[in-house]
């Protein structure tokens, strides 16, 4: 009798959703069993599964999370994250993909809960090495398909378009689209169904109750997976410091009408994340209502606006967006230029301009710069040299520390994080997106709602953990870690490249040119001594001959040795005597380079 109330129910779930259990939605454009081997319709649910967080945990951006069974495995988004100041020269950080290359054959496909970079940023790199399919909403596949036009893989990639509500069939697994509020259009959560139970994936997400496109995130379906069971909630830590609720973004948008008013015979120059579509709507929108023209610049910006504008995300009004070049044809208070470089990046638009290194846009006491955006942890002081930089040029400078309201963040705070928990009402938590304290905090907000200590999951990136019926715990670790994207190179620059970087950037470099004849026993020029970034050579004159010294004493020591010496020796020795002297005299170890030819 149980089983048959048990079966009713699952029926009565599946009617809610649309579909039958264990099928596909018929509105999803991939259909069942396409990337790998159907589901069983009757899952065993004492099987265990496997969750691998690859990023995302103890740090923000590249976020990506391995799902898998002995027989398939899925992963939800392959993100990047952006260097440190330690990481001289890198572009870009992606995850690891080593425990990806030993158990690639079972990969089904790639599942993503939106468009951000620290979301979607590794996806060509991991295309480049594993051809397997992409699952997105509209405006996420629109900004890859932009990115993968730059990187030409030399096949064409399986990128479907999906919809909130739609699921998909991935081997064991299906994933189920929610709809979420976030900074970005078509923002998802993920029901991942398994073996092992539902698991829900928050992605990024916000309670935003007076939304500016679409509806409110979908709580009724929180609820309905709620009171079917969910086995494990993994819920994005980002904002659970903060107390209360996230305001609207609509909220933004009457602090940029007085921002306009204000400054009405002024150039407003707006830095905000290029991904944030419903910002820059209201952006253009207040200036349209002030009689501005629009100008975008940086070149994110203007491919995710393209994006949006093509599939119909933003609708402009006619002849209010003009070419960057075309801004000095506009009287200030005509104009507003919306711009990438909201985080301080040293290559971004606002940057360049700030230092006056743009090419069609140099800012003076005519314009004010708005920072309508939050510092994502790290990038405080490259946000704060460019607000040195434009307020020592005289430039009026907006940002949420002088101006209330500027920003409203697109990440739950402590009440959103509780809410989402009561309606999964899950077995286990954990919490995921943010550095340890923010997942700390997570952890604490599960513990307020009830969940138990025992219950909650707090990993880290390359942790194993295991999900079964009644359990959900760390077993162990796979190869985990960061690779580092420069220019081209992928994977190429290790610790000792790096370090090398660092010796160079804050030490400078010794290089010494000589030459001998090994054969002969003798030395046959002047050793010449070049410095960079050591010291300044005109003044140094003393020092210089030192060095000098040094090198013919070795040199000549070398050649006239009993032991007839090899090249790579006496390279050595002069580099020991040369580093040993300049640490004693100066203080400092500047890397030593000899240059010793035996002719």
């Amino acid at each position: 009798m149980a089983k048959k109330k048990e079966k009713e129910k699952e029926k009565t779930d599946a009617g809610r959703r649309g579909a039958a259990p264990g099928r596909t939605d018929k509105k999803t454009k991939a259909p069942a069993g396409k990337t790998g081997t159907a589901a069983p319709e009757i899952r065993d649910r004492s099987r265990k599964v496997r969750i691998i967080p690859l990023g995302g945990l103890g740090e923000i951006g590249k976020n990506m999370t391995l799902f898998e069974t002995d027989r398939d495995m899925v992963i939800i988004d392959c993100g990047v994250g952006f260097p440190d100041e330690d990481l001289l020269g890198i572009d870009l950080v992606i995850p690891d993909f080593s425990y990806l290359r030993e158990h690639g054959d079972k990969l089904r496909g790639v599942v993503l809960t939106h468009g951000h970079e620290d979301h979607i940023g590794g996806i060509p790199y991991l295309l480049k090495e594993f051809n397997v399919p992409v699952y997105g909403t509209a405006l996420t596949i629109g900004i890859i398909e932009a990115k993968l036009r730059e990187h030409k893989l030399p096949f064409r990639p399986r990128l479907t378009t999906v919809r909130a509500g739609d699921r998909v069939q991935l081997g064991e697994f299906e994933a189920e689209f929610i709809h979420v509020n976030h900074s970005i259009a078509d923002a998802c959560a993920i029901a991942l169904s398994t073996p092992a139970g539902i698991i829900v994936h928050s992605g990024d997400f916000k309670l935003d109750v007076s939304p500016i496109e679409g509806p409110m995130m979908d709580l009724v379906r929180f609820g309905e997976l709620g009171r079917k069971g969910v086995k494990l909630l993994m819920c994005e830590s980002t904002n659970s410091e903060r107390p209360g609720f996230t305001p609207s973004e609509k909220s933004v948008g009457g602090v940029l009408e007085n921002v306009f008013s204000l400054y009405p015979e002024k150039r407003i120059v707006v830095a905000t994340f290029s991904s944030n579509v419903h910002r820059v709507m209201q952006i253009i929108g207040v200036s349209v209502r002030h009689g501005r023209r629009v100008a975008i610049t940086g070149r994110s910006m203007q491919t995710v606006i393209s994006a949006a504008i093509e599939l119909g995300y933003m609708k402009p009004p006619a002849d209010s967006i003009i070419d960057v070049a075309d801004v000095k044809k506009y009287a200030p208070g005509q104009v507003t230029l919306i711009t990438t470089g909201s985080q301080g990046e040293p290559m971004s638009g606002l940057y360049r301009m700030a230092f006056s290194d743009h090419a069609q846009v140099s800012l003076g006491a005519s314009d004010v710069v708005v920072f309508s955006s939050s510092a994502i942890p790290g990038n405080e002081k490259l946000i704060g040299r460019i607000i040195n930089e434009l307020t020592r040029n005289g430039i009026k400078v907006i940002y949420d520390s002088n101006f209330s309201g500027i920003h409203a963040s697109g990440h739950a705070c402590s009440e959103e994080i509780k809410l989402l928990i009561q309606l999964c009402r899950p077995d286990f938590y954990m919490p995921v997106h943010g550095e340890y304290r923010h997942l700390g905090a997570n952890r604490e907000l599960a513990l307020f709602t009830g969940i138990p200590a025992d219950r909650i999951v707090t990993a880290d990136i390359g942790s194993v953990v295991e999900l079964g019926r009644r359990s959900a715990v760390i077993t162990g670790t796979v190869p985990a870690g960061r690779t580092l994207i420069d220019g081209l190179g992928v994977g190429d620059v290790g610790k000792a490249v790096l370090r090398d970087r660092k010796a160079l950037a804050e030490e400078g470099m010794v290089i010494i040119f000589a030459s001998v004849d090994l054969g002969a026993r003798l030395v046959l020029n002047p050793p010449e001594v070049i410095t960079k970034g050591f010291i300044y050579t005109p003044e140094s004159e003393g020092l210089i001959k030192e060095v000098q010294e040094i090198v013919s004493c070795e040199l000549g020591d070398a050649v006239v040795s009993r032991r007839k010496a090899d090249l790579e020796t006496v390279r050595e020795r002069v580099r020991r005597a040369v580093s040993k002297m300049l640490v004693q005299r100066t203080g400092r170890n500047p890397m030593v380079i000899p240059f010793i030819a035996d002719l």
